[in-house]
Parts: structure tokens; sequence; C-alpha cells
């Protein structure tokens, strides 16, 4: 919001300065992003006449010109500026002035008797780049005929006022007028508001144009009049143009230029028709398919089509019978826009509902002030107010006849009251409050309430779309009664020095020996698109859990596996010429679960567990003379696994999972005592993703649970024996749909004495035609370590549990001794 502080000053005058004004706006949350006069600084330009100007005698493109500047006698100046003529008042820079730096490189420059062509010139008539006020020099600036002669300009123009840039924050949409801003410096300062005033027109035919409002979650309210016989060359009064300059617009037109006055002053955008250029009554509707517009910006758009998300969205139109004439909120048609031949026209105020107008200036592209202000609210109650300030003023520069206000009032929002109770005001800002600081509070902000007790109660006004809830109220509270006088106190807490639990490894650790394994870690988004969850999890649309305000249509959804982020990186590193990737990454993922209820941490149906996941790619090691190259497979990852969580034993069972290939992933189970805990996934890209994600090679995936992973319990101390341990080979045969870790497991639930460890070391399988073995056997061999504790091993000991073994192998794995 850009505004000058005169203009600000004429609603509310209060005693602060020009620094201090801003500084306390910025402090109430009005982030003064920008404050300057509007123009640089010069010396010595004051209002001159040019009494006549004849032509340079060796040159044809200046003139010699005599000049009355006030000083007493007649100045002889040269100019080349096509508009010089005797007659016209404008700034005259006297000998000795200083131009502004910025029309000089930086450097001051200051004006010097001199000689041009032969011809003496005492000092230069200035142009409004000359003087910082716009980038216009095609001839020197024109000042009104009733200027005084010898004034000095920057006081003329009042030059000195300050241009305000405000920063505001998207609530703040009562703040996008300067009556909003004038509201707000009352509030702050306590200075008096006052409103603008004007004679409400006087009605003198009674023509109308029928409007039907077809839809009415378009459009909530619908005022318009229409005026005949208006000046469409009516020249803008001097104060508006050069308000609107200050406020970043250009003069274009009367009819135009009350228009945006009306909108900047009061905040509700308005739109001028030519009445005469409309066919038909006038409607308020969706658009329909196929229908196009060509707007004022010359851009003509297909008012049905998709949006950012790919979803169909429909704009709202104003039309007529033969179609769409305006943009409804943003922008109007070319076809009914004002012109120089102008006569008769249709004043349109309306409220168009936020819902409606969000997000359908983006998706053509541009944006303008108008829908800006709709998409964050504009005032309902206002709507005919600004009707009839726009009505007078136009009636005021360009004449004309005006007919009664037409108004429509169909879907205006309810403002319901909201509560805000004093001890929750003090616990949030932080000190202590008085019924008698909130109410005064309340009071210059212009809320109505009432008080029960130490409850108000607050029926926002119809310009604040942004009270809502009770913390909203707790901001105005805060805001008004100033951030300044809030003490600074920091917080007080005692400080214990914990120890790490014993039972318990923390996450750094897992992160320090993935990386210690080669795994970089990367840190992505908790939000996902549709397409890789879907294809990652084969979740529906109903699981999954879609982000309401996306901040990307690729950032759709809440992730429910790591493995979306890691893969958009893996392909990221290939696209950038990587050859060889090791990535991992711990967070939390999503998913609903109705069980879960509301808690300290946790939101009702809702599971958010934090998990450890990571893929390997390209080749095992890095490219070196000592090793044969080859693919990183399923067992090396694995066995990284298996050193990161160390001592915790893990084991691997054969399973299907979407996102991976059917005979290369399985499951991993944490093995304890005799607990076996499921804790997620290890394997192979599916085929098909790896086409998907248009991959050389499939990368090997894995995903854990990070909660049981961590829990290694308490370490329990034993005894060095004092006597050596053995170790024995067993090699067995079994077919080769057996698993190895079907054979361990079978070993292990029979406990036999003596066995400390048994590791799987050598896996055999025959030659086609073998006389030794079928060929759907293989040997699977193990190193078998015993040792007692209390004495040497005899081997009678040793081969009573070596033959328990094996039979526990006959019998349950179907096994024979090699």
């Amino acid at each position: 919001m850009q505004f000058s502080e005169s203009w600000l000053r004429q609603y509310v005058n209060p005693s602060q300065g020009s620094n201090e004004l801003g500084h306390a706006l910025t402090m109430a949350g009005l982030e003064v992003e920008e404050q300057h006069s509007v123009a640089p600084a010069f010396t010595k330009i004051v209002i001159a006449e040019i009494l006549s100007a004849e032509q340079h005698p060796d040159a044809d493109r200046l003139r010699v010109c005599k000049v009355n500047a006030g000083t007493g006698e007649e100045l002889q100046i040269v100019c080349g500026a096509p508009n010089a003529r005797a007659g016209i008042k404008i700034p005259c820079a006297l000998v000795g002035a200083q131009l502004p730096a910025a029309e000089t490189g930086g450097k001051p420059y200051v004006i010097k008797v001199g000689k041009l062509r032969g011809v003496e010139s005492q000092g230069m008539l200035c142009s409004g780049r000359e003087l910082g006020l716009g980038d216009d020099h095609e001839g020197i600036l024109e000042l009104p005929a009733d200027a005084p002669i010898g004034e000095d300009i920057r006081k003329y123009l009042d030059l000195d006022d300050q241009v305000f840039v405000i920063k505001l924050t998207p609530n703040k949409a009562d703040c996008l007028s300067l009556i909003g801003m004038a509201r707000e410096v009352s509030a702050i300062t306590g200075a008096a508001l006052c409103t603008p005033k004007w004679n409400a027109p006087v009605i003198t035919i009674d023509d109308k144009r029928k409007v039907n409002v077809d839809d009415k979650d378009l459009c909530g309210r619908f005022a318009g009049r229409l005026i005949r016989g208006v000046n469409p060359m009516a020249k803008t009064p001097l104060h508006i143009v050069q308000r609107l300059a200050r406020a970043g617009q250009r003069s274009i037109s009367a009819l135009v230029d009350l228009s945006n006055y009306v909108m900047l002053e009061m905040g509700q955008p308005t739109h001028v028709f030519d009445i005469d250029k409309l066919s038909g009554d006038i409607s308020v509707r969706w658009a329909k398919a196929g229908e196009t517009l060509e707007l004022l910006n010359g851009q003509t758009v297909t008012l049905v089509g998709p949006d950012s998300a790919g979803k169909v969205q429909q704009a709202g139109v104003v039309a007529d019978h033969s179609g769409p004439v305006a943009l409804a909120g943003i922008m109007g048609g070319n076809h009914c826009a004002v012109t120089d031949e102008t006569q008769n026209i249709y004043i349109e105020a309306a409220y168009w509902l936020p819902s409606a107008i969000q997000g359908r200036a983006r998706r053509f592209n541009f944006s303008t002030d108008a829908a800006h202000r709709f998409e964050r609210g504009v005032d309902p109650q206002n709507t005919v107010n600004c009707l009839e300030y726009l009505s007078s003023l136009i009636l005021e520069v360009c004449g004309g006849q005006a007919g009664p206000v037409d108004d429509q009032v169909l879907n205006v929002p309810e403002r319901k009251p909201v509560k805000m109770r004093l001890t929750r005001a003090e616990k949030v800002i932080g000190i202590q409050l008085t019924n008698d600081i909130v109410a005064d509070v309340f009071k210059r902000l212009g809320f109505q309430f009432k008080q029960e007790g130490d409850v108000f109660v607050i029926t926002p006004p119809s310009y604040r779309f942004d009270i809502e809830i009770e913390e909203d109220l707790i901001e105005e509270v805060a805001r008004i009664y100033g951030f300044e006088n809030i003490p600074d106190i920091p917080p007080v807490a005692p400080l214990k020095m914990s120890a790490k639990a014993e039972a318990k490894r923390g996450i750094h650790l897992l992160r320090q020996r993935l990386a210690l394994q080669g795994y970089q870690e990367a840190v992505n988004f908790g939000f996902t698109d549709i397409e890789s969850e879907q294809r990652l999890t084969s979740a529906t649309e109903k699981e999954m859990i879609v982000v309401l305000n996306p901040i990307a249509n690729q950032y759709g959804v809440m992730r429910s596996t790591l493995w979306g982020g890691l893969l958009f990186n893996l392909k990221s590193n290939l696209n950038r010429g990587l050859g060889r990737a090791r990535l991992f990454e711990t967070g939390r993922v999503f998913r609903r679960d109705a069980n879960v209820h509301e808690e300290v941490g946790k939101v009702a149906g809702f599971q958010q567990p934090q998990k450890i996941g990571g893929l390997a790619y390209g080749e095992f090691v890095p490219e070196q003379w000592a090793s044969a190259s080859r693919t990183v497979d399923f067992f090396d990852v694995k066995g990284d696994l298996e050193r990161v969580l160390n001592p915790l034993h893990i084991i691997t069972e054969s399973a299907q999972h979407p996102a991976l290939h059917p005979g290369r992933s399985a499951k991993v189970f944490l093995i304890g005592g005799k607990n076996r805990i499921e804790v997620g996934w290890i394997g192979e890209l599916h085929p098909g993703l790896q086409q998907t994600y248009e991959l050389p090679q499939a990368p090997v995936l894995f995903e854990l649970d990070l909660e049981p992973i961590r829990n290694l319990g308490l370490p329990v101390p034993e005894e060095l024996s004092k006597f050596p341990a053995v170790q024995r080979d067993l090699a067995v045969v079994v077919k080769q749909s057996v698993s190895a870790q079907s054979l361990l497991d079978a070993m292990a639930a029979s406990k036999q004495n003596f066995v400390r460890a048994i590791e799987l070391f050598d896996e055999f399988k025959p030659k086609v035609g073998s006389s030794t073995m079928s060929d759907d056997e293989k040997s699977l061999a193990f190193h078998v370590t015993l040792l007692n504790p209390q004495e040497t091993l005899q081997d009678a000991q040793i081969d009573v549990v070596m033959n328990a073994l094996l039979s526990v192998l006959e019998k349950n794995c179907a096994a024979r001794l090699r």
C-alpha cells in the first residue's frame, strides 16, 4: 500500500512527525518498507513565466526564451523543449541552483551562466524528470496558469510531502485504503478520525439497467447506477492526479482516474461501463465452457480452464445478452470500456466473495489492484456508500445526470461475535492487563463489544475479515497496547545436564553410523506429489492426507514414506552426472489412523511415526584397480544395516511391497530373545517404477521404524571364560527353496548346551548332472562356536551337540549331512 502523508493527514492528523509516524506504524505491525519525499533534494528552482520564445539563430531545435522568474529582471534562457512558448508557467532553475543528484548520475549539478551556440543562458527550464517527478523529459513541466511567479516549486507542489510504502500482511485487507490506514493511525496515536464528506448526487433521471445476479456464491452484493451526458474529456483535478501519482497510479482519463481514486481512498474497487456498448440486461454469473473475453490489457482469456493444480476453474463474469463484458472483481472487458466518445455510463460497485476471486487472476498470469482487494475481503456494508461517492465526483468533474441506485443484497457474510478472556490475553502477551486497558483498545479500534466479567464479547466490524478467533483479538490488544511497552524479559528456566539414556541410542549416532558407511544425509519436505504417493504405496485418495493450501503442485499430499523424496534426490544427482549414490533421511511420515487420540505431540486421527530410510545406487565400491566392478545389491545394503544397527540383530524375510521388486524384497525383523519385531522393508526398486523414474538401474532401498531400533536395552556384564572356545563346521544339503535363515532359526530354537554362535560361511550349488546332489538342492555350511565356561570341552560333549543340531535340521528342514 502506497500513499502520501498529506493525503493521510486529511483524515487523521496526529501530533507525531513523519519519522515518528512511520515508526509507530511499523511497531503496530504495519511495516513501513519505504519512506521518502515526493521529489529528491534540490534548491533555487522557482515558478517562472515565459514572456517570449524565439528561434535560436544557429540551432533549429533551440529557442531563446525571455523569462520572468520574480527576480526583478528578465532572464534569458536557451531551451530545447518543443513545448517552450510564450505565456506558460514553468519551473525555472536559477543560476546557483542545484539539481537532484539522480538526474546527473549521482553527482550534484549546479546551474551556471553559460553559452549555447553563442547565446548566453542564465538558468534552465526544467522537465518533470529533472525535478525527480517521473521519467517524462520530452518537454518542460507546465504549471497551472494561476501558479504564483517566484514561489519555490517545492512549496507550491508540496514536494517535501512524504510517500509511505507499507508492507501489509495478507490478513490486513482493511488497510488497503486511505480510510483503513487512517483508522489504524487513529487507533495507534489517539488522534481524531475525519471521514470523507461529499454532497449526495441529485437524481434527475429515472433510468435503470436491469441486473440479474444468477450465482450468489459469486456475488454477495451488487449496486449500480446509470449516468447520462458525461464529458469524458474533462480534466481530472490536479490534486487527484497528484495523489494518484504519489500512490503509484498514472493518470489515464477523468472517469478512470476517479474510479481509481475512490478505490485507493475507500478500499472499494468499482468499474465504469460505456452503457451504449452493452446490449440488453446485465447478468452476473459464472462463465460457461468455451466463453472468452478480451480484457482492457489486450489479453484474450478463456474463462473456464485448468488452474495451477490442474482442476477446472470457472471465472465469474458480468455479461450482457452478447456474452461476458467484464471479469468479475478482476478487470473489465475491452468491448465496453469508456473512451473519449463515451456519453452514457453505468457505474458498478459490488461485493465479490473472496473465495470466488482467489486464484483467478493468477490463472491468467496477471494481477490487478481490484483482485488484490477482493480476494482478501472488501467491506460489504460500504458498497453503496462508495458508489455514491464516485457518482458525486463524476458529476462534479464530468457533469451528467444521475439515475437511482439499484442495490441488491444477496449473500453478505454474517459477522459472528468473538470472545476474548482477559486471563488468556495476559498469558499469551505476558503482561498484566486490566478491563479498562482492554476496553480502551477496543474503543480506539472502533469495535462494538460488551463485557461479561473478565470476558469481552466483540462483534467484528464489517471491514475486519481477520477477526475470527480469540487469538485475533489478543493480537489486536498487543498491537495497540504497543509492542514497545511489553517488557523484554528473557525466559528463566533451571538448567540441567541430563545424562544420556543408557538403554536408548540417540538418533544422531544412527546418522553418524550411516555416514560412516558412505551414506549422505538428505533433508526433504514432509510433502510429496499425489502421483509418487500412489506409485510407492498404492494408497487411495481417501487414505492420502491432502494439503489444503500446498506451496506448490508437487507438494499436494503428506508423505507416508521417505522413498519419494530420496528417489527425487537420486534423479537430481544422476541428471548432474553422478553415477554412484548413497543417500539416507530421517523424518516423520504421516498416515490416517482412527485409533490415535488427541494428546501432547499427537493429532487425533493421524499417525506420525519417525522413520529412517535410504537407498544405494551404482557400483558397490568406487571404481578402482584393486577390485572388480559390480553393482550394489540387496546383501550389500543389508550388511550396511547390520553394521549400523549393531549390537541389535536383524533378519530378513521374503515379502512383497508395491514399490519393490517382487522377488528381491523383504521385511526386516528385529530379533531380541523370544521377540521378533517387524521394523521395516528392504529391497530393489520395482522394475515398473525404475522405468517411471527413468533410472538406468534399480536402486536398493530400505526404510525402518526409528523407535524400535533405538532401544538397545541395558548391557549385561559377563565373566570372561578361562577356557578356550571350540569351532566345528556343519555342512548340510537342503532343497534350494529352503532359506538359510530357516536353518539358523531351527538350530537357535533347539537351545543346545555350549552353543555360543552359529554363522553361515558357505553356500554351494551343484552343476547340472552332479552325482552328489540333485539340481534342486544346495549345500549350506555353518561355523558353530561352542564354549563351556566351567571346563574344557571334550570331544564326546562336542559330538553330542553337533549330532543334536544335525538331528534338528533333518527333522525340521529335511536336511542331510553332506
